[in-house]
């Protein structure tokens, strides 16, 4: 600790000194004994965060590699095709679909039952009566015309709110107005079956149901099996498909055409998956490795020589390049991803497209299977992440915590005993000004006794 001189100046110039001045070189020189703390805080704050900046991606690599051990995950994933896309098209293909090609004809299209009363001249006249309507084998409802829905669009908005099973709207062109009536269910099993007693109250003119379209199931073959479908999305048919369908199967010379669906594995979105899950690891590694070396001034980076990195980077790498055979995968190298001298990984993304067009299934297997390289590796940065609270870096976070309390602690206690004593001081301080500030006064004070006792009379300056 260094030493503070106070220089009190003349001592009979009355001028004193800085109290505010002296007080805080000496209180600086207090606070030197916190310096050691202070910079040991600052030490395990930067720590700190570099180790947070890990688990965030330790936790961005955690989720990549669930992507591929969750069974509804990325290697679930299918995708389809269709050889006539004028005949069918294929709207979805989900994880319980299983990979391979079917042969489809569509001979014909299903149809919705509609139909609509007679048109009316003037859309607002005054209607009466009631219409009946059933769809399919269900009860018939009937709708009775009063007074706040006696034209085309209160009947409308009357039968829309009845919940019937149709839609009702009412269509108008050169010819008239007319209320239109749609099935709410497709195929043979919503045919409408109406009866009308409406009229035209202002003309007496009658509104007679006229049926427009009788609702027809889809006739189609799959694999050779007769379907019958009662809408042109057919999703119940191949398990995980949903296919939709355009026109009936172009027949020629007497054969109707046979189109081929095609359901893959998503081998696209594995290899999009498998590059961010290099990306990801090669961040962690580089920042691992960042923390070996020195920072621009020439200091150690935060964690250099520490304890919790060489466990991080050992555990890491260990769990990388681990040999686990799953059917005939045993290692990354057979995915085409290698790892290079500084620990990072590089992808072939051609290697790894042919392992997946060759054993998809090996590689679902390598990720998936009790105990495989996917289920470790997972439970691997488990254990050494911030997400669990007994992972590495978790537990260093809370040694570091620990440490940084006590230090706190410290520096607080200190600083009241620096308080109490600046407090103290500056009392003492302005105390001993005041006493050099009054001597001038007291010497001249001094000077006037002693003349009266003596009769000396001191000369004038």
């Amino acid at each position: 600790m260094g030493t503070v001189g106070i220089s009190f100046g003349s001592p009979t110039s009355g001028a004193g000194f800085d109290v505010a001045s002296t007080v805080t070189q000496i209180v600086t020189n207090l606070q030197a004994v916190e310096t050691p703390w202070k910079t040991q805080l600052a030490n395990y704050q930067s720590q700190d965060t570099v180790i947070s900046n890990l688990g965030t991606l330790l936790s961005a690599l955690s989720t990549d590699v669930n992507q591929f051990t969750d069974f509804q995950g990325v290697l679930a994933q299918k995708q389809g095709s269709s050889s006539d896309t004028g005949v069918l098209t294929l709207t979805s293909a989900s994880s319980s679909a299983v990979a391979g090609t079917h042969t489809i004809a569509v001979n014909s299209l299903a149809a919705t039952s509609s139909g609509y009363l007679n048109a009316i001249t003037n859309a607002s006249d005054s209607l009466s009566g009631s219409i009946s309507i059933q769809v399919g084998s269900g009860a018939a409802q009937t709708i009775t015309v009063g007074s706040t829905n006696n034209n085309l669009s209160g009947l409308a908005g009357a039968i829309n709110s009845a919940g019937i099973g149709v839609t009702a709207s009412v269509l108008t062109d050169a010819n008239g107005s007319r209320l239109s009536l749609v099935s709410g269910t497709s195929g043979s099993g919503g045919n409408l079956t109406v009866g009308s007693t409406i009229s035209d109250a202002t003309t007496s003119t009658a509104l007679a149901y006229n049926s427009a379209t009788t609702g027809v199931n889809a006739s189609l073959t799959v694999d050779g099996v007769a379907i019958s479908s009662a809408s042109n999305t057919v999703s119940t048919v191949i398990p995980g498909i949903t296919f939709q369908l355009l026109a009936p199967s172009p027949v020629t010379g007497g054969t109707a055409e046979q189109v081929q669906v095609q359901v893959l594995n998503n081998n696209s979105s594995v290899v999009a998956a498998v590059s961010q899950f290099v990306t990801d690891y090669n961040a962690v590694v580089s920042a691992i490795n960042t923390q070996e070396t020195n920072t621009s001034s020439g200091t150690p980076e935060p964690l250099f020589a520490s304890p919790t990195l060489t466990l991080l980077q050992e555990q890491l790498l260990g769990a990388i390049n681990t040999t686990n055979s799953q059917g005939g995968i045993s290692n990354l190298s057979q995915l085409g991803i290698s790892v290079n001298n500084d620990g990072t990984l590089t992808l072939d993304t051609s290697a790894l497209n042919s392992e997946l067009n060759s054993n998809y299934s090996d590689v679902v297997s390598f990720f998936q299977n009790p105990n495989s390289w996917g289920v470790d590796f997972a439970t691997t940065l488990n254990n050494l992440g911030t997400s669990s609270v007994n992972g590495v870096l978790a537990l260093a976070l809370k040694a570091n915590s620990a440490t940084e309390s006590s230090l706190n602690t410290d520096i607080s206690n200190e600083d009241r005993i620096i308080a109490a004593q600046k407090t103290n001081l500056t009392l003492e301080l302005n105390q001993a000004n005041e006493i050099l500030q009054a001597i001038p006064s007291d010497l001249n004070n001094i000077n006037v006794i002693y003349s009266a006792i003596t009769g000396y009379q001191a000369p004038k300056s």
